[in-house]
């Protein structure tokens, strides 16, 4: 049976929290990883038995739900309690979601990010702290601040990538990071692992399918 607070524990604020993204992660130790078993993420988590899959679905995720309630005003000393409370509700729902996905997981997750965050404002203001409903309000009517693409997916994109390190022989992980996430010219890092620059290219491509596959059905 699924353990979503200890799962939730295991992937908070801490070493894997997006400030430390960019820096270079542990490599892996095993051989390029053969595709014989389901990978889509989603699918897996339409059994609630599937406990490794719902692990990795609160690390892929932590780093974009504490940047989304940092950024609706959620002061830093309760976003972890909050950040909990996200997780606590998705472990309800999730295998449903997985069943019948919405048009935009993306949409769905912020919507659900943004009512735990009024629901937190709301029992604030019941203390005299009053305005913070109309802030998050405001913030989330300003069109500047709608879930944005690409931010959302250089969140989930990143911390997949570093759960997959282990997937992947040594050069090849790496040749992919520096590439895609370090934005280094293919021909830099294949001068930096003593590779050519066509099997930088080859490299990325392996590691981005796998990606693509594991983050199927999540993506928009």
């Amino acid at each position: 049976m699924l353990d979503g607070h200890f799962c939730i524990q295991k992937a908070r604020l801490g070493a894997d929290f997006c400030p430390t993204f960019l820096s270079e992660p542990q490599i892996g130790r095993t051989a390029d990883y053969m595709i014989t078993t389901q990978h889509s993420l989603l699918i897996r988590l339409r059994s609630r038995e599937d406990a490794e899959a719902w692990g990795r679905f609160v690390r892929i995720y932590t780093p974009l739900i504490y940047h989304w309630v940092k950024g609706l005003g959620v002061e830093s000393n309760q976003s972890e309690d909050l950040v909990q409370e996200v997780f606590a509700l998705l472990l309800g729902k999730i295998s449903t979601i997985a069943q019948d996905p919405p048009k935009s997981f993306r949409a769905w997750l912020r919507t659900v990010t943004v009512n735990k965050c009024r629901d937190l404002f709301r029992k604030k203001e019941q203390k005299r702290e009053p305005g913070l409903l109309e802030k998050l309000d405001d913030l989330e009517s300003d069109t500047a601040t709608e879930v944005d693409e690409a931010e959302y997916r250089n969140f989930v994109s990143k911390s997949a990538l570093r759960l997959m390190q282990n997937l992947f022989s040594e050069i090849t992980w790496k040749a992919c990071w520096a590439n895609v996430v370090e934005a280094k010219p293919a021909k830099v890092v294949g001068e930096e692992l003593g590779i050519s620059e066509n099997a930088v290219y080859l490299a990325r491509g392996r590691v981005l399918k796998r990606l693509r596959e594991e983050l199927d059905g999540l993506w928009e």
